[in-house]
């Protein structure tokens, strides 16, 4: 898979299949009309295409869905997208204005440091 492009309804539809090892079409349906207030033909699109784009397989019996990405392939392609877009590339100038305006704390700050300094 290249590039992973998800709207914001087929996120919400992978965090079910994502919290699960597997799951009925059925029961996002169920979630989803709970969750959010979408009809059934809503959500069986959004699922027709996460699966058309390779995020989901769907198999029998009982049309159980498999996340084919993880949560952190899509977190990290959709971060790289932002910095893209509204920083020009710029990690640097992205995480200047993220920390420019967030609270951390010394966990939070020890936690970047050791991930900075892991790849350095």
């Amino acid at each position: 898979m290249d590039k992973i492009k998800i709207g914001d309804g087929e996120i919400k539809i992978m965090e079910y299949i994502w919290n699960r090892d597997s799951i009925k079409a059925g029961e996002i349906v169920q979630l989803a009309q709970k969750d959010h207030g979408w009809s059934k033909n809503t959500t069986y699109t959004m699922l027709k295409r996460l699966v058309e784009k390779g995020m989901v397989q769907r198999r029998d019996p009982g049309f159980r869905c498999y996340a084919l990405v993880s949560r952190e392939q899509v977190q990290q392609e959709e971060t790289r997208s932002l910095i893209d877009k509204v920083y020009n590339g710029s990690r640097r100038l992205f995480l200047a204005s993220f920390l420019s305006r967030e609270k951390l704390t010394q966990d939070e700050i020890a936690e970047i440091e050791k991930i900075i300094e892991a790849n350095k």
